[in-house]
């Protein structure tokens, strides 16, 4: 319905007196901001011409309200409406009077940003552009007109440049003479709006744009402000395209350099203009870009240091007095500062340097050679804007260091970590220079520089400590010191004292000490906390070790305590402050207790109380653990008790980390206290535990676990109520499939510990562990997993060993028994335990004492089920490994006449061989002569499941043994046979582990040998080879960084579909394709998502990302998965590389998104399906974070359908929001 009080407002607006007509007004906006306003159309005809004449008025807040109306009114009334308005306003600002013009330029805006639908939008534009485009180029307007309208069409063209595609050749032809404009404004204002125009143009137009500027630039006869004007376009346009650029920088980048080199020596803005441009290539164009790195690197380092006007004739080593005097020295140069502009040109420089070293990891250890010098030499910089460049262009040359050396020792002298070492001194020697200027603000930029120096290279400033420490002082105590210096150079010294040895500072102490103590006092709560943490680390540095004391700390003692006992009793403070204070405290008692023994009374309370504050008692509890496992062993009896209470309290409370906190800080001080606590408290406690075990958050029972190991070590007379409260709860955890880890060894560790606490029977202990195997009825869930029998076996085994000998021989019989009675009538899952349960029991315990042991279990190789010859083989090696000598020889002596049991064998085999390689074991030369024999012998077996048991173990016998087996490996490379080559690969995958080994320099100059496998003829072989290189590459990086330039294009190259792979099996009513190159393919992938984690460096993101990545993300299922992730990482890692190519990977995610599986499809294919999509959008989610991803107009449609879908809307927020 229409508002009854619109009339009555629309009379009041047009009234005579100033104040009725904006009190009215403001009632029509209130009215228009309603949900449910309507409008008849001749009342709407009325108020759009009476909020128009009222943009006129003469009142200025009358005419401001009328333009805020416009913005809910447009999206009210029908489209004629708008249309009309817009027409009016539009003849107002050509042809209206000067102060009309303005107002109707603000109207047209706002309407446009409130347009309600592309529909409306469109038909408003056919009318409007044609106008705003004649206002433009019609010779007689005037210039401030000119501007107004090219504002408003760039506005326009930013928001629906992709409606208005067939105007836009003439829109090019109106705009591009206006960069040829006398007047300077007309000129900015083109730029701008063809910088708008140019997101949304085709590639042909785009080109045409682009060579009409190139042409205009060739020209050398123009005028230095157009050629200016041009190359500004230049740089407008490859930042609002992006990667489309790339094609046309052979024509510009030449131009530019030149431009910059030859620019006369006052035309400082040409060169900043040209210097942008390149940097903007850079970030935007990065595989185009590359051939020209070198030539913009030289350019940028030339201009770093480009300041024509300034001679700097100071030595390079100046006394502090030489910078007092330096200030006077202006008013003596002949010129002044504001008319040198050469500081723009050092800005831009060390802006596109920065743009070079986030985009070009490869060129790192060219960047320190040639460009690392040069910006150290810069810190030195007049200028003050342009010195935080350099320092942040420094800064990320740091931070690329630690993002390509991740995990790299710094042994290689070509080693990017290697060169900055060298640096140290230099880099050290300028920074001090700049923290003894005035500026504030240089301070706080040097001190960011030493930071990210300490984070990427943690002990390089040991030598250096000494020159440091007067800046770190001046910072701290010079009154005219902000708050946000004190804290940088806190930060800093919390890094430095954090990542050096004590011994390092020890002569510095008392300088650093006065100065952070005094900052403790400080009002404001930021600068506090950041000393108390300082504080934190000074206690450790100044006591390393509580029992050698090579450093006299006690002169520190009380100021320490006396400035942190006065935050820590203060209770209006901020919370940061407190938790510091607290963690602070405990630090401080538990490293000079002994000299504070007269204090803790005083201090102890204090941290008990914030134990009850809800805010503090997380970090109190955390402090009280400090305190507990100090070895001072301190007297803590005045409050040992109320702590334990409280802390039995909190088991109880919801918050997850203050009960996981709790517990350790219960098991630190059981440990140190326990003579001192009563039972009755132990047995609450074991209460309180009792219901924190369970397989729903096994970090929580572990410590459980060991919390209760401990009370009951401590006092045995406890096993009652553990038996009676913990026991059931453990018997269910073990049958629990998720157990493992932490939780799995802590849980062993409670059934020894229980065997020994009193009144405990063995029998009954195992009768109950081996009974939760025993399957339960079909109604609760039926048989029991088959990882909770191998976490039954342990426990067993680990009871056994704990009761003593009688009681496990006793055991092995009872289990060799079950075994011996005939499998048939055993149900399977009791045959299986007591094979597993033997298995590990022998290998903590020579079982050779019961005889023909091995024979028993051999006998179940025979069983009908599959997992009970597994087991049997299990168990075969692991009481091999419990007596080498008796049984390696049986096992080998079976391998050779058993053919049928070959692979169980070889099973156990591999058993003893993984142990050995674990337990660092030696072997007997003469059983390796038999074992290798015995492999090489099967490496050609056509069974896959042989072949890859061999390769296993020769993997691990090359831990133990790689003199001998590296060459007897290389050798095989070149075997006639596939299979045996592919062994070979796989086995070198198997001998590369995360832990450094012998094995390692013996491999490293071999590796080439096997990863070149990758080029084989047999796609075995070549999967074999990709796997050994990801391994590698995870593990140890260090082995392939220099091979990497020569392997990597044949990796790239198996990811692509190779037509002679794929099969078509003809199935009798129907043919079947078989893609036999797929398994590769995925294997290739996921080797590059391992390389771009730890050897970014090598890798040039630009040539893989199109054409292998866009092909692998149309690929196969089991293909784009791994694509998903590669891009995701390709992203957050290097986005301008992505940016670049944007554009033509929306396709491939778009059709993954929208596949819809066939009716008809099984449950299974539809998961996949959604587990697919959601991986695509989990890439698309990463695509939308980097920043300039708007440039791509098919990334913004995708986007744009994504949100309209409400199906994958809902998917895409809860993957962002993960």
């Amino acid at each position: 319905m229409a508002n009854s009080s619109i009339p009555a407002i629309l009379e009041k607006m047009t009234g005579k007196d100033k104040d009725y007509r904006y009190m009215a007004t403001s009632d029509l906006l209130n009215e228009l901001n309603k949900e449910g306003f309507k409008l008849e159309n001749e009342l709407e005809v009325r108020l759009s011409n009476i909020v128009l004449q009222q943009l006129d008025d003469a009142a200025g807040d009358v005419s401001g309200l009328a333009i805020k109306c416009l913005a809910p009114l447009v999206k009210k009334i029908h489209e004629a409406q708008v249309l009309e308005m817009t027409d009016k306003l539009c003849n107002k600002l050509l042809n209206g009077k000067d102060q009309h013009r303005d107002i109707a330029s603000i109207a047209l805006k706002t309407i446009f940003s409130e347009v309600p639908t592309s529909s409306v939008a469109q038909s408003v534009l056919v009318s409007v552009s044609p106008k705003l485009l004649g206002g433009i180029t019609s010779p007689a307007m005037k210039t401030d007109i000119k501007c107004e309208c090219l504002d408003i069409l760039c506005d326009i063209l930013h928001k629906f440049g992709n409606l208005m595609t067939s105007d836009h050749e003439d829109m090019l032809k109106a705009l591009l003479p206006q960069l040829s404009s006398n007047q300077a404004s007309v000129r900015k204002k083109t730029v701008s709006c063809i910088a708008s125009l140019a997101s949304s143009l085709s590639d042909d137009l785009l080109a045409k744009a682009t060579n009409e500027v190139v042409r205009l630039l060739q020209n050398k006869g123009a005028k230095p402000e157009m050629t200016r004007t041009n190359i500004q376009m230049i740089g407008a346009l490859s930042r609002a395209v992006g990667y489309r650029f790339g094609p046309h920088l052979g024509d510009t980048v030449p131009v530019l350099n030149e431009y910059c080199m030859n620019a006369s020596e006052n035309d400082e803005e040409l060169r900043e203009y040209s210097l942008q441009a390149l940097e903007s290539f850079l970030l935007r164009c990065p595989r185009d870009i590359s051939p020209y790195c070198k030539e913009i690197l030289h350019l940028a380092l030339e201009y770093l240091s480009y300041d024509p006007n300034f001679t700097d004739n100071m030595e390079e080593d100046t006394d502090d007095e030489v910078h007092d005097d330096e200030d006077d020295d202006d008013s003596t140069n002949e010129y002044t500062d504001d008319e040198d502009v050469s500081w723009k040109v050092r800005r831009a420089a060390a802006k596109c340097l920065a743009a070079l070293i986030v985009s070009r990891p490869e060129m790192l250890s060219n960047l320190y050679d040639e460009a690392c010098p040069k910006l150290v030499d810069r810190f030195k910089e007049r200028e003050e804007n342009v010195k935080m460049d350099v320092f942040n262009t420094f800064i990320e040359l740091l931070r690329q260091t630690g993002n390509v050396t991740n995990g790299q020792v710094d042994a290689d002298k070509l080693s990017p970590r290697w060169s900055l070492k060298q640096e140290v001194p230099k880099v050290v020697k300028s920074i001090n220079r700049q923290l003894r200027e005035k500026s504030i603000k240089t301070k706080i930029g040097a001190f960011s520089v030493l930071k990210e120096l300490v984070v990427v290279l943690p002990d390089c400033l040991a030598d250096h400590i000494g020159s440091l420490i007067p800046g770190i002082e001046k910072a701290l105590c010079d009154t005219s010191s902000t708050s946000n210096l004190k804290i940088e150079a806190l930060v800093f010294t919390r890094l430095v004292l954090a990542s050096h040895s004590p011994a390092v500072f020890h002569p510095y102490i008392k300088a650093i000490s006065a100065p952070v103590l005094a900052a403790v006092g400080e009002r404001y709560y930021k600068v506090t906390a950041e000393a108390l943490r300082v504080c934190g680390e000074l206690v450790r540095v100044v006591r390393p070790d509580i029992k050698v004391s090579d450093f006299d700390f006690k002169p520190y003692v009380y100021p320490m305590y006396n400035a942190i006992m006065s935050r820590l009793t203060n209770q209006d403070q901020d919370q940061e402050v407190k938790e510091c204070a607290i963690s602070c405290m405990g630090l401080v008692v538990s490293t000079f207790g002994d000299h504070l023994t007269a204090e803790l009374p005083a201090c102890l309370p204090v941290l008990v109380d914030r134990m009850g504050n809800e805010i503090t008692r997380l970090t109190a509890v955390k402090a009280f653990a400090v305190i507990a496992a100090s070895p001072l062993h301190l007297d803590l009896s005045c409050v040992l008790e109320h702590v334990i209470v409280e802390l039995t309290a909190f088991l109880r409370k919801a918050n997850r980390a203050l009960r996981q906190a709790t517990l350790g800080t219960l098991n630190t001080l059981i440990v140190a206290y326990g003579d001192k606590i009563g039972s009755a408290a132990y047995e609450v406690i074991i209460v309180e535990l009792s219901t924190l075990i369970s397989d729903t958050d096994l970090h929580m029972t572990a410590l459980a676990l060991e919390l209760c190991c401990t009370l009951m070590s401590d006092r045995r007379s406890v096993g009652l109520v553990v038996r009676n409260k913990v026991l059931p709860q453990a018997l269910a955890l073990v049958k629990s499939s998720l157990l493992q880890g932490q939780a799995l060894s802590a849980l062993q560790n409670f059934f020894a510990t229980l065997v020994y606490s009193a009144n405990t029977s063995f029998d009954a202990l195992l009768e109950s562990l081996l009974s939760t195997a025993k399957p339960s009825p079909p109604q609760s869930g039926g048989a029991i997993a088959k990882q909770a029998l191998f976490s039954i076996a342990q426990c067993v085994a680990v009871l056994c060993l704990a009761a003593g000998d009688h009681e496990s021989s006793s055991t092995v019989k009872m289990l060799t028994q079950i075994l011996k009675d005939d499998s048939t009538t055993i149900s399977s899952a009791k045959h299986h335990l007591a094979l597993l349960c033997l298995g590990e029991i022998g290998r903590r315990k020579d079982l050779s004492s019961h005889a023909h042991i091995e024979n028993i279990v051999i006998g179940s190789f025979q069983s009908p089920f599959e997992e009970i010859k597994s087991a049997a083989s299990y168990a075969l090696g692991n009481i091999a490994v419990g007596n080498l000598p008796k049984y390696l020889p049986f096992i080998l002596n079976q391998i050779d006449n058993q053919q049928k049991k070959q692979y169980l064998l070889l099973h156990s085999l591999k058993e003893v061989i993984v142990r050995q390689s674990v337990d660092k074991a030696e072997f007997q030369d003469s059983s390796v002569e038999k074992i290798l024999n015995l492999l090489f012998n099967h490496c050609e077996s056509e069974e896959e499941g042989v072949r890859n048991v061999v390769a296993e173990c020769l993997g691990k016998i090359a831990l133990i043994k790689p003199l001998k087996l590296v060459p007897a490996l290389k050798e095989r490379t070149t075997s006639p046979a596939a299979f045996t080559r592919a062994t070979v690969a796989v086995a070198v995958k198997y001998s590369i582990v995360e832990r450094p080994e012998k094995i390692d320099s013996v491999l490293y100059p071999e590796i080439s040998s096997f990863l070149m496998l990758i080029k084989d003829q047999d796609r075995h072989v070549r999967r074999a080879a990709v796997l050994a290189l990801s391994t590698a590459g995870h593990n140890k990086p260090n082995l392939i960084k220099g091979l990497l330039p020569e392997l990597l294009p044949l990796l790239y190259d198996q990811t692509v579909i190779k037509k002679e792979l794929i099969r078509t099996v003809d199935l009798g009513p129907f043919k079947h394709t078989v893609d036999d190159g797929l398994e590769l393919r995925k294997a290739a992938f996921e080797c590059v998502d391992t390389l771009l984690d730890n050897c970014l460096d090598q890798l040039n993101p630009s040539s893989f990302i199109v054409p292998y990545l866009k092909s692998g993300l149309d690929d196969h299922y089991d293909v784009k998965m791994p694509c998903h992730l590669i891009l995701s990482k390709l992203a957050d890692k290097c986005p301008s590389a992505v940016l670049a190519v944007l554009d033509s990977l929306v396709e491939p995610l778009q059709k993954t998104v929208n596949f819809k599986p066939k009716n008809d499809a099984v449950k299974q294919e539809v998961d996949r399906n959604e587990d697919m999509i959601r991986s695509a959008l989990r890439a698309i989610a990463s695509l939308n974070r980097i920043s300039g991803g708007d440039c791509s107009h098919k990334f913004k449609n995708l986007m744009g359908e994504i949100a309209k879908s409400p199906s994958i809307w809902e998917k895409y927020c809860s993957i962002r929001n993960e």
